[in-house]
């Protein structure tokens, strides 16, 4: 009997287990995650920090028999090592699990910035539910919060507080809001829209220290103890005061640090298995040694626009490279060929900032040689950009122009040749749903097209 062994038990992880037992059913599988949750969904954390859901809203699945029911053994341990030649996952506790093929999909963990006082009380991560109850506990209505980035993730965060009724800060240290998926016209628009809804942005802004607020004012916490007459039994820790680079000092009642999250893979060192910036995988989702794999956040895969390996840190990349590995697993358990493929990941990333919709998709900031159009109505809020290399369009983005979403990521995705619509597109960029419509069916992608009329 083949032993599947998963690492991680986020969306990929769970994912792979359910494909891996669908077709093998008499397969020993066993997920191994670090945490003490059910298995749940990180991208759900704004709707439980917002009250839309409750924590059990977040769960991937909703039955707490449902790995029992699938007869998928799941550990809660740390994993202190991968050792490729003996085939064994080696656990903090010393344990020890074999295995014959192995998923990596131990997805991401927070960027934690150089910043003096970034470990003191009141900082806090926003990535698991442990993190959650915390941020839930201090951003109370008027409390005083700053949230160190303003990235994709940041800004996701960002409505979520802001729904929640804090005086909100956000500091970024590029020169403008989601800098890895803007250009400078529309990450500019996304900060003066936050601005105009009351949130205070600093763009091309570090924070230098975080450190008791001491003998400045009390903050909501302290305020609060005070009020019910528990001054003297009131926490230690009533308020920060944050340092800027630009010379202020802000006091707060909570820090966020959202600066962004790399793969975490630490644990794969000197293991044997390739890792770049990700794990290394090839069409196959299969690493370097034989058997291994690699899916989600933590994989570096093949991006067909760019034609490079990049991680692509979103769900729906996670699942479908869950689902390609899984199958290989099986075949690889059974000493049969390889035959799912990975078509390749794209950049895609569409983001709600408090009701401004903006979008990137493929390489927005354009290829050596290519060609590019802008069109932005500033009064409007509308922001266009479309990037091409030959009479193919590679990336663009978008700020409050949604009724181009279905088709830009269709263009992109599908790579489909535009011929003479280029040029028109070139001269008029609002033609994009024309110039979908009269090239991608007789390239194959009328699917895509019918799902851009229903955008």
């Amino acid at each position: 009997m083949t032993h599947h062994v998963i690492l991680g038990a986020g969306p990929a992880g769970v994912i792979a287990a359910e494909t891996i037992r669908k077709h093998a059913p008499l397969d020993e599988i066993t997920v191994i995650g670090e945490e003490h949750e059910p298995p749940y969904s990180r991208m759900a954390i704004p709707y439980l920090l917002i009250g839309n859901v409750d924590e059990s809203g977040t769960y991937l699945r909703k039955s707490p028999t449902h790995f029992t029911d699938l007869k998928v053994k799941v550990l809660q341990a740390h994993v202190s090592r991968v050792e490729a030649a003996t085939k064994t996952v080696v656990l903090e506790s010393g344990e020890s699990v074999k295995f014959d093929t192995l998923l990596i999909a131990t997805g991401s963990h927070p960027v934690r910035p150089p910043i003096p006082g970034i470990d003191s009380p009141g900082v806090h991560p926003c990535w698991t539910l442990e993190d959650a109850r915390a941020i839930m506990a201090l951003a109370q209505p008027g409390a005083r919060v700053l949230q160190l980035g303003a990235g994709f993730i940041g800004c996701i965060i960002m409505e979520a507080l802001a729904a929640r009724g804090v005086k909100l800060s956000v500091v970024e240290m590029g020169d403008r809001m989601v800098p890895r998926m803007m250009g400078p016209t529309a990450g500019g628009m996304i900060r003066d829209w936050c601005q105009a809804k009351g949130v205070e942005v600093f763009t091309g802004t570090r924070v230098d220290a975080i450190e008791p607020a001491g003998g400045h004012e009390e903050g909501i916490l302290g305020t609060l103890a005070i009020a019910i007459g528990l001054k003297d039994k009131k926490p230690a820790q009533t308020g920060l005061r944050v340092k800027l680079s630009n010379g202020q000092h802000l006091d707060c009642d909570l820090v966020i640090s959202a600066a962004g999250v790399r793969p975490a893979i630490g644990f794969l060192e000197n293991s044997g298995i390739t890792c770049l910036l990700g794990v290394l995988t090839d069409a196959h989702l299969q690493t370097n040694v034989p058997g291994i794999f690699a899916a989600g956040d933590c994989a570096e895969a093949f991006d067909k626009v760019s034609g490079k390996t990049i991680v692509s840190a979103i769900q729906p990349n996670a699942a479908e490279q869950a689902r390609v590995a899984a199958m290989n697993m099986v075949s690889f358990g059974r000493g049969t060929a390889l035959g799912a493929d990975l078509k390749g990941v794209t950049q895609i990333n569409v983001l709600d900032t408090l009701g401004l919709i903006s979008t990137s998709f493929g390489a927005w900031e354009g290829v050596a040689g290519g060609e590019h159009v802008e069109l932005t109505d500033l009064p409007a809020g509308r922001h266009l950009s479309l990037q091409f290399k030959g009479d193919v369009m590679v990336g663009c983005n978008s700020v409050g122009w949604t009724e181009h979403v279905g088709v830009m990521r269709g263009l992109v995705e599908g790579q489909v040749k535009l011929g003479e619509w280029k040029d028109a597109l070139i001269k008029d960029p609002t033609q994009l749903m024309a110039a979908y419509l009269a090239t991608a069916q007789g390239q194959g992608h009328w699917s895509g097209a019918q799902d851009a009329r229903r955008r």
